[in-house]
Order: C-alpha cells, then structure tokens, then sequence
C-alpha cells in the first residue's frame, strides 16, 4: 500500500469515538491563492479530510451555492492543472492530511484518465470521487488509480440498491460517502434515524469506512450524525459562510487579499465549531 493510501486509512484508524469532520471546499474559492491557506486553516481547525471540489460547468449534483463556487472558480481560470498546482503547494507543508478531489468526468475524460491519475499523484492526491462514473464503468480507471496510489471513492444515495452496494464494496477504497438527502448538495434536511438505518445496510457490504454528507448545515446535525457515521461532510453552509464574509469585507472595501483572510477566518471559524461539537459527542 502507498503513501497516499496510507494519509486516507490513517486518518480514520485508531480513534475511538472520533468522528472524521471532512469539509468540501471549491478549489479556486474565493481565489487561487488562497486555496492552499485555506485548507491548512480548515486542518488547523479540525478537519481530517479535505474534499477539494474541481470545477465544471454543468455541475449536476451541485446546489446553487457550490454552482457559484464553481463558476467564480472557472471565471478565475481554474482547471485541473491549477487544481494540481494547489495540492501540490499545500503539501509543501502538509504531508499527513489527506487530500481527495472530487468532480465530474468530462474534464478527467479530455486529460486522459492515465494521465489525469498520475499528475493527481504527483501533486500528492489521496482520494479521487467522480460523482458520474458509476462502479460499473469505471473498472479500469480504478486500476489506474490503484496503481497511482489512490482509492477510488463512491457516492451512496437512499435510492442505491443492494446490487449497487454490492458492486461498490468491490472496489472502493478509502471510504465510501452516503448521500444523505434525495437531491443536490445543501438541499433539505437529516432525517438521523433513517441515516443510521441505511448505514447500517451499507456495513453488511462495505468494510470501508461510511462518511455522510448532503444536509449538514450546524453543530446540532453533525453531532446526530456523528453517533452512526464515520464521518460527516460538510461543503454547502462553509461556503455560504465564505460567501458571507467576502461580501461584508468588499462592501467594507477591503483589499483582495484582506477579503480572501476574511473568507478563510470565517469558514476556520465556523468549521472549528463543529469538530468541537462532534468532540463533545
């Protein structure tokens, strides 16, 4: 097993009672500089994990909030190789958080899917999710990412089936993470006993650990949450809360980088709340 397999196992082994706090953050948002500080700030505030979403431009499973990420994202010319370039300055100082980037197909499909696996590699990528390749398709890029020292993550939604659950368990890595809400990303809200009802069904096929994202929007649904699951996902309410300051620091006509700082402060802040929550159990 590589290096990069070994930051994702690592950071859910040996912890009793802890509950991962996995935050989704747009890369490129609120700017490419900022990323890199920005995810050292969310680990300084308590993530385990960092989901690095890669921009698109039809972003499917996307609700409006990380739409916009997505298209500020783009607009400042950020593609996979800026992606890249992000995750490698980040572990210029950070060897040990793991790193999973998860998109969609098209722009890993005009890489090339080798190419796209090495590149993520070298710039030190733990984790890939592609949230429309489905397991059934995508075998031989599992490979590709195996050989690069990367585990393939799947999605599972309340509508999967035990035959899907079954074709995920074959060959995902890392964890798996359990859509939590019928819809896109920061839709509706948790219903805790169903979840645990439904992971539950996951754990008789799947011997990865089940991360539970889509919904979670305070302190209150993390820690419900956090009694069945291996860990949550956050990304809708930390960019909302990015959004939030960056637009009270421009209308305060704050210059570009005090803006960034101000979007960084907030989200380490807020995010900082809920691993304090989930600590508390």
């Amino acid at each position: 097993m590589t290096a990069s397999n070994e930051r994702l196992k690592a950071a859910f082994a040996n912890k009793p009672g802890h509950t991962a706090l996995i935050p989704y953050i747009t890369a490129g948002d609120p700017s490419l500089a900022a990323t890199p500080r920005l995810m050292h700030a969310l680990v300084k505030a308590g993530a385990d994990v960092i989901e690095l979403g890669v921009p698109f431009s039809d972003p499917m499973a996307d609700g409006p909030v990380i739409q916009r990420a997505a298209e500020r994202a783009i607009k400042r010319g950020v593609g996979l190789r800026q992606v890249f370039d992000m995750v490698a300055q980040f572990r210029q100082t950070d060897t040990i958080t793991p790193v999973v980037l998860m998109g969609y197909a098209n722009p890993i499909e005009r890489m090339g899917q080798r190419a796209f696996a090495q590149f993520a590699a070298q710039a030190g990528v733990d984790g890939v999710l592609v949230v429309d390749y489905p397991p059934e398709e995508i075998a031989d890029f599992a490979v590709q990412l195996g050989d690069a020292g990367i585990d393939p993550i799947f999605l599972l939604a309340p509508t999967s089936t035990e035959e899907r659950m079954q074709k995920v368990a074959q060959i995902a890595r890392g964890y798996v993470y359990y859509v939590s809400l019928k819809g896109v990303t920061g839709a509706g809200h948790i219903d805790t006993d169903d979840v645990a009802a439904r992971l539950a069904a996951i754990r008789r096929h799947v011997s990865v650990p089940v991360g539970v994202g889509f919904g979670i929007r305070d302190a209150d649904s993390a820690k419900r949450l956090a009694s069945c699951a291996d860990a949550v996902v956050i990304g809708s309410k930390l960019i909302q809360t990015m959004e939030a300051a960056v637009a009270e620091a421009s209308a305060g006509g704050q210059e570009a980088n005090d803006i960034d700082e101000a979007a960084i402060s907030a989200a380490a802040s807020w995010l900082g709340g809920i691993r304090q929550a989930l600590d508390e159990g």
